[in-house]
């Protein structure tokens, strides 16, 4: 069995995007969302999509964009996918999609088993369904608050393809993580820092090893 892909998500330096392209990620995610600590812009993530381009995909994540962000994204950084981690609704995702020219990844925040049926409407539409952990009453952002949810309540869940899984997940979990869930691909921000939006190079490269040695499912 192939080992899991991994996603290092909220990227803003060379040395970070670095030490994730030493240890084999899959994927490299930049946001672009002012409320996050992660936040980038166009034209700062332009340098580190040159040099992960070919090495790694480029994951574009926004949240309840408009038009003109994703156009300026697009032309700035041309990533490979655009992740969209907000309350688009199928239409929107569809229509961010052909605006774009790009795959997409929709975000669904998850707490209960009736949450996860939330990706359905989305399944025939995005090209992947990320399960990330509800947010806090009240946030301000949508994700990379650190907490995991239960993982058991994507048993039996079922999106036509793999799953990306994110939420609360580091180098000391991602294991068990895996082999509960069964994700082929697993996201990581906040698990890796050493404070929130500053990434720490010795905890990516702990990740990747942890992730890319487990075994999915059970």
């Amino acid at each position: 069995m192939a080992s899991t892909q991994v996603k290092i998500c909220g990227l803003k330096t060379l040395d970070a995007l670095d030490a994730a392209l030493a240890g084999g990620a899959d994927y490299v995610g930049l946001v672009f969302f002012p409320p996050s600590p992660r936040n980038i812009s166009p034209d700062a993530a332009k340098e580190l999509a040159a040099k992960a381009r070919g090495r790694a995909k480029i994951v574009a994540l926004m949240v309840d964009p408009d038009d003109a962000l994703v156009k300026q994204v697009v032309t700035a950084v041309d990533p490979d996918l655009i992740q969209l981690h907000g309350e688009e609704k199928p239409e929107r995702v569809r229509e961010v999609k052909r605006l774009s020219g790009k795959g997409i990844i929709k975000a669904i925040k998850v707490e209960t088993v009736a949450d996860t049926r939330q990706a359905e409407p989305y399944v025939s539409i995005a090209d992947m369904i990320l399960f990330d952990a509800r947010p806090p009453a009240g946030s301000s952002r949508p994700g990379g608050h650190g907490s995991p949810f239960d993982w058991n309540i994507l048993n039996g869940v079922d999106v036509g393809g793999p799953f990306m899984l994110s939420g609360g997940l580091t180098p000391d979990n991602v294991g068990e993580a895996i082999r509960a869930t069964g994700a082929q691909i697993v996201d990581v921000s906040s698990g890796v820092e050493r404070r929130p939006g500053e990434k720490d190079p010795a905890l990516i490269a702990r990740f990747l090893k942890a992730a890319k040695g487990a075994k999915q499912g059970s």
